[in-house]
This record gives structure tokens, C-alpha cells and sequence, in this order.
């Protein structure tokens, strides 16, 4: 059974920096795809940076480009997204996700596992 549990959100001021992270068992992340999600209020589930399971690239989106970074620590099964240089607007709950087939780029990945999430909050 695969299991994603995300750790490390909370609250932190305009331009600081949190890191998320991502526990998994069940899977090894060195090979699946992951995917970190956010939702904020009121709003749809967005991808925002991932990292695949072939050649460990990464992709994100522009929102985020040049300030969250994706991770992993394959002796820990864990997967960390770094968030600096944060903004109100990235206030939102993090959801990590993994592919549910191994050896994909996270471009084509489905994802079908997801942890409980960890609200991030952005805030004076």
C-alpha cells in the first residue's frame, strides 16, 4: 500500500522560505515520478514543480521558477520541496503526488497517489 505523508508547512512571512516534505512507503521514489500540488482557497488543484523518475529532471511552472526547487533523498524515501523567496499568493494546502507507474517523465506521469496535505500560509 503506498503512502505519502507531507510534512513541514505552516506559517511564514513574505519572503521567507519554508521546505516541504515528503515521506513515502510503499514505492520507491528514486523511481516513480512525484509532483508537488497546491490549492488555495476558493481555487483549483495546480501542479507546480515535479521531478521524474527516469533521469530525475524537473519541471515547474512559472509561478514558481527560480524559487521552489524539487528533492529527493533516496536513503530516506523522501522527497523536500524548497520554497524561498515566498508570497502571499502561494498561501495554499501542499500536496505531494506520485506516479503510478515507475520509470516515467513527470510530464506524462499520472498521478495517482497523494499524501493528506500541509497548508502553507504566506502572511504578515
Amino acid at each position: 500500500q503506498v503512502q505519502l505523508v507531507e510534512s513541514g508547512g505552516g506559517l511564514v512571512q513574505p519572503g521567507g522560505s519554508l521546505r516541504l516534505s515528503c515521506a513515502a512507503s510503499g514505492l520507491t521514489v528514486e523511481h516513480y515520478a512525484i509532483a508537488w500540488f497546491r490549492q488555495a482557497p476558493g481555487k483549483e488543484r495546480e501542479g507546480s514543480i515535479c521531478i521524474s523518475g527516469t533521469d530525475s529532471s524537473t519541471h515547474s511552472v512559472d509561478s514558481v521558477k527560480g524559487r521552489f526547487t524539487i528533492s529527493r533523498d533516496n536513503a530516506k524515501n523522501t522527497v523536500y520541496l524548497q520554497m524561498n523567496s515566498l508570497k502571499p499568493e502561494d498561501t495554499a494546502v501542499y500536496y505531494c503526488a506520485a506516479d503510478q507507474v515507475a520509470g516515467r517523465l513527470c510530464t506524462i506521469a499520472t498521478f495517482g497517489y497523494w499524501g493528506q496535505g500541509t497548508q502553507v500560509t504566506v502572511s504578515q
